[in-house]
């Protein structure tokens, strides 16, 4: 009877386990030596934290200042994006963007499902966030190059790998006060935050 209690107990521990986040580990870039979380959504392996690798040209920090960085990682430019992510890893296309978005039930309830709880770091209306992926998605804002401003600190903007235009590239975006993702296009020349995927 023991041996049946703890074999259910071990099973029920399981399923609470595997119905929660579920990190599956972290790396290291051997760049500069910053670590990682990573977690595995469905058949993609992304990182669970900003990218923070300085790139040369391209990247800044949201508001200069340095105490930034940790909670949410240099902004770049589209060009920066796309060369900032560690060997083995890369910016998502649009297309692996839509389909995380998809297997995580459609636009309307996946931005909740990608923001970190709370309000340590998002305004503390945080709408629908639950983190049930693990991705922890923050509110790093963006950066406007041509006027040297930080808005949208309400809100985290991702780029993909994907571009709109000549002078535009597609990108995702989550705010405080909603559970949806968003996808439109904005500047190349701007500073957007990156999570990087694993090829």
């Amino acid at each position: 009877m023991k041996s049946n209690k703890l074999f259910l107990a071990t099973v029920f521990c399981m399923m609470a386990m595997y119905s929660s986040a579920q990190f599956f580990g972290g790396m290291t870039d051997a760049r500069d030596g910053k670590t990682y979380r990573t977690v595995q959504i469905g058949s993609q392996l992304w990182m669970a934290d900003n990218l923070a690798y300085k790139v040369p040209d391209g990247s800044w920090v949201m508001d200069w200042k340095e105490s930034n960085l940790k909670p949410y990682g240099y902004l770049y430019n589209f060009e920066a994006a796309k060369k900032a992510c560690p060997s083995g890893w890369h910016l998502p296309s649009d297309a692996e963007c839509l389909a995380l978005v998809k297997y995580l039930g459609g636009e309307t309830v996946a931005g909740g499902k990608l923001k970190e709880k709370g309000s340590a770091h998002w305004q503390p209306s945080n709408t629908g966030a639950t983190n049930s992926t693990g991705f922890t998605a923050v509110p790093g804002g963006n950066y406007l190059y041509l006027e040297g401003k930080f808005p949208g600190k309400d809100g985290c903007y991702y780029w993909s790998s994907t571009e709109h235009d000549a002078t535009n590239a597609l990108y995702y975006y989550m705010l405080s006060h909603s559970n949806n993702i968003f996808r439109t296009y904005y500047l190349k020349t701007s500073g957007l935050s990156v999570r990087c995927i694993a090829n």
